[in-house]
């Protein structure tokens, strides 16, 4: 069971509020709150939502978008980051690295993993089956190749 297996959707959120919260006030934070706080510091258009109860516990999920509810989003950030630091699937770790050097920074790297993770988790939810990790890794691996999106 994963960490955020037994939490409500408002109580995921909430942790996202909390350790925004912290992180405002120069409190310490956890392991987990420190990812999360640096997540949002990298998106300052989220920051608002966060500090919001109310406007963060009525966003309403749209997996096909994510980008329009901040918490997919973040959550996705959250999931690769999580990935790379224990390399799973194995080559994520690299595969990173490599987007990295290629878009010039971390956080544009995360967005193409995003990317591949989402379809990668949309076609397995549609098909009925677990998510293939090769196929993850090489939808993001077809962006190494690819132009740089100015």
């Amino acid at each position: 069971m994963s960490i955020f297996g037994s939490y409500t959707r408002d109580q995921l959120r909430q942790s996202y509020l909390d350790a925004w919260r912290k992180h405002l006030a120069g409190s310490l934070l956890s392991p987990l709150e420190a990812m999360i706080a640096d997540v949002i510091g990298a998106h300052p258009e989220y920051q608002p939502v966060v500090q919001n109860t109310g406007k963060a516990l009525s966003i309403e999920s749209d997996a096909a978008h994510a980008t329009g509810n901040p918490f997919l989003h973040m959550g996705l950030h959250m999931a690769v980051r999580e990935q790379i630091s224990i390399d799973r699937p194995p080559g994520v770790r690299e595969l990173h690295g490599q987007l990295q050097a290629r878009f010039a920074g971390s956080h544009d790297a995360e967005h193409i993993l995003m990317e591949a993770l989402a379809e990668t988790l949309w076609e397995a939810q549609r098909a009925g089956r677990e998510p293939d990790q090769q196929a993850y890794l090489e939808l993001a691996r077809r962006r190494l190749s690819g132009p740089i999106a100015t």
